[in-house]
């Protein structure tokens, strides 16, 4: 039996990526996942299909994050196949970094998206799931090294997103640790995923100096960050709650 067996997770933007290798990692332990996506089906469909061939138990839950009843979307669907709607660990994953310019070329439609994705849609989706969170359940925030390291002026709406997460996590803390419920942002750096992949894969000069960032002197994998939250979603984390956790392998040193 893993750590998490007889208990539900629902994993935003879980069937690529990080996110990915969270859906995986939880569903290894035991857990039921519900991986959840946007519009890449068959990336869910993939992801489903490895976490039953590895003898775990999944499904796959589609909602556009970003856009009006983006969050009763995703319970709608997710209590069609969950049976009796429970839950025990929700990861607030999914995010854009949106367009990668400066500050003078942000525009206002730029900076509402980046904002509905990263923001606006895991504060409704937590808010709509909390009735259906189990006492002693865990929410588990994923956040970015950049709100404490002092970010890059390209993705300065971004950052902003992520900072907005930092503070819902450890207020929603306070708010749920009478249910037993422990509240926690994870805060990954560079990860070579498919979202980096354009200016982290395709050059050697910048991987070799994100390697050099961290003084393991490699650069971070989504199995990094899955391994951390697998930790954050069971009883072995029961004492930590509120914390923002640096994954970013010593890179803010």
């Amino acid at each position: 039996m893993g750590t998490l067996t007889g208990r539900t997770a629902l994993v935003t933007g879980g069937s690529r990526g990080i996110g990915r290798a969270i859906s995986e990692r939880l569903g290894k332990e035991g857990a039921r996942v519900a991986v959840h996506y946007g519009r890449d089906a068959a990336s869910a469909e993939q992801t489903v299909k490895e976490i039953r061939a590895a003898g775990g138990d999944a499904f796959a839950v589609r909602a556009e994050l970003g856009v009006p009843g983006d969050a009763e979307a995703l319970w709608a669907a997710f209590d069609e196949q969950a049976g009796d709607g429970g839950l025990d660990i929700l990861v607030n994953n999914a995010g854009t970094d949106g367009p990668r310019v400066p500050l003078g070329e942000v525009t206002p439609e730029n900076f509402d998206r980046v904002f509905a994705v990263n923001t606006k849609a895991p504060f409704f989706i937590t808010q709509h799931g909390l009735d259906r969170l189990r006492d002693g359940g865990r929410v588990i925030n994923v956040s970015t090294g950049l709100t404490r390291g002092g970010g890059m002026p390209e993705l300065i709406a971004y950052t902003m997103t992520k900072g907005a997460v930092d503070s819902f996590t450890s207020v929603l803390a306070k708010q749920l640790g009478e249910r037993g419920i422990t509240v926690n942002a994870v805060a990954p750096g560079a990860i070579d995923t498919d979202m980096n992949a354009s200016w982290l894969r395709d050059s050697a000069e910048a991987r070799e100096g994100v390697a050099a960032m961290s003084p393991l002197r490699r650069v971070g994998e989504p199995r990094d960050v899955a391994d951390i939250v697998a930790f954050l979603a069971s009883d072995d984390s029961r004492w930590v709650t509120g914390q923002w956790i640096d994954a970013t392998g010593g890179a803010l040193l």
